[in-house]
């Protein structure tokens, strides 16, 4: 079982907690290990379609990096697939959907902004104030948020390492819903459900031509470019199955393969 989070399984849903309250949900090297293999499982399952990672407590999404642990000396790093399992996790292409309650700082903002939704509970803080310890947010912060909100904004918050309040984080354009204090599990699962509604062979098709596509200068040639997703989704059952389920009137029946 689990020592650092919490696993549940909901048909085609997977939501992870990361469970460290006491410590505002900061992460250290064992979680990081603990978190790879929940990803790696999650990944790998066929039957798991959609990821919700949020944090226990209403304090906090997750505080970070434990510096408290990595001071006293404990072993510090992160595993080959970065910051709680998911930051450096770039083949990944089930949509995963960051549910955040309280603060989301460094470390903790980073795994958000490797998810593809961020939903942001009224109460939510986001920083990356790693500047102000001696360190830097070098797990995908520095190059994630600037291609999130544009350059000169994500340099006004990580050369400061300021607060961002929910409703500014929506404002400025990382965050993708807002939701009422403690009810940010609640609106991912709304926005899980809708895509649970479409075929999981589409959905990892449309993330992995979108984010591969980021890195290609411009449009003409990211268009022209054969996605491994693409190509699987083409030769799947479910893409027979939504032109015949919406010319018989009916709900499709995915099948994921």
């Amino acid at each position: 079982m689990p020592e650092y989070c919490k696993v549940e399984r909901d048909g085609h849903l997977t939501i992870v907690t990361l469970n460290r309250p006491d410590v505002m949900n900061a992460l250290h090297y064992p979680a990081h290990l603990e978190l790879e293999q929940v990803w790696n499982a999650f990944d790998a399952d066929p039957e798991q379609w959609v990821a919700i990672v949020t944090g226990a407590g209403p304090r906090a999404f997750s505080a970070g990096n434990d510096l408290k642990f990595q001071a006293a000396g404990g072993k510090k790093g992160f595993v080959a697939s970065g910051f709680a399992g998911l930051t450096s996790r770039h083949n990944l292409n089930k949509p995963v959907i960051a549910a955040v309650n309280g603060v989301a700082m460094g470390g903790g903002f980073e795994v958000a902004l490797a998810c593809d939704i961020i939903i942001a509970a009224a109460n939510a803080k986001f920083a990356l104030p790693e500047p102000r310890v001696g360190l830097a947010a070098l797990a995908g912060g520095v190059h994630r948020l600037p291609r999130t909100i544009g350059l000169k904004r994500a340099m006004g918050m990580m050369l400061t390492g300021r607060h961002v309040p929910a409703k500014e984080g929506y404002e400025l354009g990382f965050v993708t819903a807002l939701a009422a204090e403690g009810e940010a599990v609640n609106e991912a699962k709304k926005w899980a459900a809708q895509i649970l509604e479409c075929s999981p062979m589409s959905i990892r098709a449309t993330k992995q031509a979108a984010m591969q596509g980021l890195a290609i200068a411009d449009v003409a040639t990211a268009y022209k470019v054969e996605y491994d997703a693409v190509a699987r989704m083409r030769s799947s059952s479910d893409f027979i199955e939504g032109p015949k389920a919406f010319s018989e009137k009916r709900k499709p029946n995915w099948k994921s393969e």
